[in-house]
């Protein structure tokens, strides 16, 4: 299992940490780790001092364990430890059936800007596949739900809300105006779509100073709700509903032959 460099500010002592508790899963289950990178608030760029490192991770079985006809767990998961790590993990086949299912989750690992795992290969050539086979209306559509149950769940009809739940509300929205901009998955990242997004000012500065002040406080707390956010979360959560979306629902291209091909050579039987 290759060890990704330090890109980040993720301390080498709990990059070992999570090294070893990799190699750990990867000796219990007999699995090979193809890939691992942060998935949660600390990749997506509001993380605090005292968030969770959400590491999820794409693993392979020996060729043998796919050849059965039993159902087997095509997930592995450990509990939140004493270090705030939380590990899950996907089987490679879940993982591409998924991918032809244009899930935003899996390509938010692959383009995670915080990597602790990388075999040089995998993720590489599945995100290159899922770039050209995902659905510009799929993506849009989940990025549109995470918005919408987010926002009313956390935020609407209430007079005073958990302040980090906006960014649960504003980076699928950002995410969702990507995709509708250039029909391309959208950065992991909220800061990029921050600063590529047309929102006007106003907007602009109430979130910049929301992430300011997520990046420093342990716990951002309660607070009044942010009428500029509230009205535009509003408009656009109306506007773009999924059934209102002009926005194809085809890939660039069928993805089905390259990721089977890709599965092949992971699991090593590429020449069957």
């Amino acid at each position: 299992m290759a060890i990704a460099a330090r890109d980040d500010d993720v301390g080498a002592d709990i990059r070992g940490h999570i090294s070893a508790t990799l190699s750990d899963v990867a000796r219990e289950h007999g699995v090979r780790i193809l890939y691992a990178a942060e998935s949660g608030s600390r990749a997506w760029g509001f993380g605090s001092p005292d968030s969770d490192y959400d590491v999820r991770f794409i693993y392979a079985h020996q060729p043998a364990w796919y050849l059965g006809l039993a159902q087997r767990r095509d997930i592995i998961e450990r509990a939140l430890d004493d270090r705030l790590v939380d590990l899950a993990g996907w089987d490679v086949r879940k993982a591409l059936g998924l991918l032809l299912k244009s899930n935003p989750t899996l390509y938010e690992w692959f383009v995670s800007p915080i990597v602790y795992a990388d075999d040089g290969t995998f993720r590489n050539a599945a995100r290159s596949i899922f770039v050209e086979h995902a659905s510009p209306r799929a993506l849009a559509a989940h990025y549109w739900s995470i918005a919408r149950g987010q926002f009313h769940r956390e935020i609407d009809g209430r007079t005073d809300v958990k302040l980090k739940k906006y960014f649960y509300v504003v980076r699928p929205l950002l995410s969702l105006l990507s995709v509708i901009e250039t029909g391309a998955p959208p950065p992991m990242n909220i800061q990029p779509l921050v600063d590529a997004a047309d929102i006007g000012e106003p907007l602009r500065a109430e979130i910049e100073a929301l992430l300011q002040t997520k990046r420093v406080t342990p716990e951002l707390g309660r607070g009044a709700r942010i009428p500029t956010i509230d009205a535009w979360a509003t408009d656009l959560l109306t506007r773009y509903a999924p059934e209102r979306l002009n926005i194809s629902d085809q890939p660039h291209r069928d993805g089905l032959a390259a990721a089977e091909d890709l599965f092949r050579q992971t699991i090593g039987l590429g020449n069957v």
